[in-house]
C-alpha cells in the first residue's frame, strides 16, 4: 500500500517523504524512524500538507503470543507517536489518513457492511479466537487515532479491503500463483465474500479523501462489488485463461496455513464490505467489478 501511494504521488509531481524503519534507495525522500518514539523525523510532519500512516506488522503470520504483541504494538505505538508529532507541529497537516482495515466488520453473508449500518465483528457465535483478536487490534488502532489531540487536523480512518496490485509478493501475486499452478479453485465452501480494491482505485480514493474536506472518520476503501470466493477465483481463472482450478477444503487450508506460518482467517472470513461514503460523496471507480480489475492486473503482471 505504501509503495502504491508513494509511487503515485511522486509520479504526480508531489513532494513525498517516506518514514521507514529500514531506509532504502527510492525515487522519493526516505527518512528513518523507529515507529515508537519522537525524533528528528517529526520535522517532516511539521508543515506537511498530508500525513498518511500505514505502519504495522503484516498480519500474514501465526497468531502466537509474541506475534500478537508485535501486531498490536506496531500499530498502536506508531499511531500514537504520529498523533504526538502532529500535535506538536507549529503548522499542522490539513489531513491525517490513517490505515485501518475492513476486517473490523463481522463475518456475514446476509448483507454488506457499510460505514453506517455495518456490524462490528468479534461477537459472532462460534467465531474463532483469531477472528476476535483481529477485531480487537482494529478497535484499539482506531481508538488511538480518535483520542489523538489534533484538533487542527482532519482525521480519516481508511478501512481498506485487500489492495490488489501486480507487485511481487502481494495478495494478487499470491492468488495468481495458485491459478497458474492449477490450484485456483474455491477455498472451503467458497461462500465467504471477498472484498477487494484495485490499486489504481485505492490511489484515487486516497487522493479523493485528501481533497474532500467533508469526509472524516471511518471510510471504506473497497470496490462496490464484493463477491463469494468461488466466483472470485472463477473470474480470476477466466482473466488468466485457465478453466480449471483444484478446490481446497478447510482441513487442507488449515494444514497449508500451519506450514506457511499464517492463519486461515485471511481466507475463510467472509468480508462483505461496500464503500457507501465514497460513493455518496461522488467518487467513481474506474474498475468496479472483479473481472475487469483481474484482466487489468493479469495484463500488468505479464508485462513486469
Amino acid at each position: 500500500m505504501g509503495t502504491v501511494l508513494a509511487r503515485a504521488f511522486h509520479n504526480g509531481g508531489h513532494d513525498v517523504t517516506v518514514l521507514s524503519r529500514k531506509p532504502a534507495d527510492a525515487p522519493w525522500r526516505v527518512v528513518q524512524w523507529d515507529g515508537e518514539t519522537l525524533g528528528d523525523w517529526i520535522a517532516e510532519i511539521d508543515g506537511a500538507d498530508v500525513v498518511i500512516n500505514l505502519a504495522g506488522q503484516s498480519v500474514n503470520c501465526r497468531y502466537t503470543k509474541e506475534n500478537r504483541r508485535i501486531l498490536i504494538d506496531s500499530r498502536i505505538r506508531s499511531t500514537r507517536v504520529v498523533g504526538q508529532a502532529i500535535a506538536q507541529a507549529k503548522r499542522s497537516p490539513r489531513v491525517w489518513l490513517q490505515a485501518s482495515t475492513a476486517t473490523i466488520y463481522a463475518h456475514r453473508y446476509d448483507a454488506p457492511n457499510d460505514e453506517a449500518t455495518g456490524i462490528i465483528g468479534g461477537s459472532e457465535p462460534g467465531a474463532p479466537d483469531t477472528w476476535r483478536f483481529s477485531i480487537d487490534i482494529v478497535t484499539k488502532w482506531e481508538r488511538e487515532v480518535n483520542e489523538a489531540p489534533t484538533p487542527l487536523t482532519r482525521k480519516v480512518l481508511m478501512r481498506s479491503a485487500i489492495v490488489m496490485s501486480p507487485d511481487p509478493g502481494g495478495p494478487f501475486d499470491t492468488l495468481l500463483r495458485l491459478v497458474r499452478f492449477g490450484l485456483g479453485g474455491r477455498s472451503g465452501d467458497g461462500k465467504q465474500y471477498i472484498s477487494w480494491i484495485h490499486d489504481q482505485d485505492f490511489m484515487r480514493a486516497a487522493l479523493w479523501l485528501i481533497q474532500h474536506e467533508e469526509l472524516d472518520g471511518p471510510v471504506n476503501l473497497a470496490a462496490p462489488n464484493p463477491l463469494p470466493n468461488s466466483q472470485f477465483m472463477q473470474k480470476l481463472r477466466e482473466a488468466w485463461g485457465i478453466s480449471f482450478g483444484l478446490p481446497a477444503t478447510q482441513w487442507m487450508l488449515e494444514l497449508g496455513a500451519f506450514l506457511l506460518r499464517s492463519e486461515t482467517e485471511l481466507i475463510l472470513k467472509s468480508r462483505r464490505v461496500v464503500p457507501s461514503r465514497l460513493l455518496e460523496s461522488g467518487f467513481t471507480f474506474q474498475l468496479p467489478t472483479w473481472i475487469e480489475a483481474a484482466r487489468d492486473l493479469c495484463t500488468r503482471w505479464r508485462e513486469k
